[in-house]
């Protein structure tokens, strides 16, 4: 598939799934039209580079789709499957995630700067030099995931680490509490303890206190 009226929405390979296929197809030739594969099954499509943003991909698969460079700004990717998918250097600031599975998922070099992420599972993904700052990253699943030389700021980091997460070169400020999984019990770390635990496996990340993810209400006492 080579379809495209503009470079930004060029389309390199359509979804085996004809509906998602036809949807994209019309997408590719409308300038002024939004995307729209909510409940559709768009995996392995790849849309390098694409302009995607306020995109509806509410409860949409895309396992193994290729969106290197897409810009997703604002986009809605909640209860999404992007297992897999390769979103190295996407911009994804501001969208919506929460509920999606993004096991294995490659965000190499990503910007989530203000996205939303709750109830996410997002085993063995990796955020490698990804910018998280000012993302909300509440109950998400981060065993296994690589962090390495990916910047936080102000970020919420209420996720599960295991001793398979990478965080070295992590470096900001993030709001905690965490909890890690380690020989087969969880405890719950903050401030100064979530500090050390990060900073000892070659993090440089500052813990400055819970908040309210949701809100951004500080906490009484904090």
């Amino acid at each position: 598939m080579s379809d495209a009226s503009d470079g930004r929405r060029h389309v390199r390979r359509l979804p085996a799934d004809r509906e998602a296929a036809d949807e994209i197809r019309t997408w590719s030739r409308a300038a002024d039209t939004t995307i729209d594969l909510c409940g559709l099954d768009a995996s392995g499509a790849d849309l390098t580079g694409a302009d995607l943003r306020m995109g509806l991909f509410c409860d949409a698969r895309l396992a193994d789709a290729v969106l290197v460079e897409a810009d997703l700004y604002r986009a809605w990717l909640n209860e999404s499957v992007l297992d897999r998918a390769d979103l190295t250097r996407a911009a994804l600031v501001k969208a919506v995630l929460d509920g999606a599975s993004m096991a294995g998922t490659i965000l190499h070099g990503a910007n989530l700067g203000s996205a939303e992420l709750y109830e996410v599972d997002a085993r063995a993904a990796s955020f490698r030099h990804a910018r998280l700052n000012g993302a909300s990253f509440s109950s998400v699943r981060l065993e296994g995931a690589d962090l390495t030389g990916a910047t936080v700021s102000g970020t919420v980091f209420k996720v599960l680490l295991d001793e398979h997460t990478i965080v070295r070169d992590l470096c900001g400020t993030v709001h905690g509490p965490a909890r890690v999984s380690e020989r087969g019990a969880v405890r719950e770390l903050a401030g100064p303890e979530l500090e050390r635990w990060l900073n000892r496996r070659g993090a440089s990340v500052t813990v400055i206190g819970p908040r309210w993810a949701s809100s951004g209400v500080v906490e009484p006492g904090v």
